[in-house]
């Protein structure tokens, strides 16, 4: 009952935070719309940021198993690449798409705010690591260094293709996003071949 308590305040404020921001939901807020009491919210979370920390942690948890899926059910190679961006689109035309909750949060928190910032970069390491070892695994015919390199390049595709069909709120980041690997993917052959 404690776990199932803890994960309705953490699933509401999650909802809250990632619609509406952190700054502009109140605690009081995610009490009543979590129907408990304010003691109960405090018995399991000391404070906002607290609860902040952890509404960052479940967004990134859902969000690796889910691509991890996504990915995994593509074709070996290139598609499997591919999919850490592609998967973006149904994402997006969900409705409950609303950016990146990671950018959206460092904007509203002070800049001293380091526990929630060492948060954001140990979640992204995290995504970083699932694309490196996704990379490994489609194009161990490259050398770790260019493994490396186009770990990086996907994630900042990726990063970019968030934010900026946030901003647009339109798919087209994406789709280029998706158009700029395929392309950087088809130089990778081509200059293998060459060699």
């Amino acid at each position: 009952m404690k776990n199932d308590t803890r994960a309705l305040i953490i699933e509401t404020a999650s909802e809250l935070f990632y619609k509406n921001g952190y700054n502009l939901t109140g605690i009081n807020e995610i009490i009543a719309k979590a129907g408990i009491a304010k003691a109960t919210l405090y018995s399991h979370f000391k404070s906002k940021e607290e609860l902040c920390l952890a509404y960052l942690d479940a967004r990134d948890n859902d969000l690796l198993k889910n691509i991890k899926e996504h990915c995994q059910n593509k074709s070996k190679g290139d598609k499997q690449l591919i999919g850490v961006l592609d998967f973006l689109i149904p994402f997006f035309q969900s409705g409950a798409f609303n950016g990146c909750w990671c950018i959206r949060t460092v904007a509203e928190i002070p800049r001293d705010n380091k526990l929630i910032k060492k948060k954001i970069k140990s979640n992204k390491k995290l995504f970083m690591n699932f694309i490196e070892g996704l990379v490994r695994e489609n194009k161990n015919e490259l050398t770790k260094a260019k493994q490396s390199k186009l770990a990086k390049r996907i994630y900042i595709l990726y990063e970019s293709a968030v934010s900026e069909s946030h901003l647009q709120e339109d798919l087209w980041p994406i789709e280029e996003s998706i158009d700029l690997l395929k392309n950087l993917l088809k130089d990778l052959k081509q200059a293998k071949t060459a060699n």
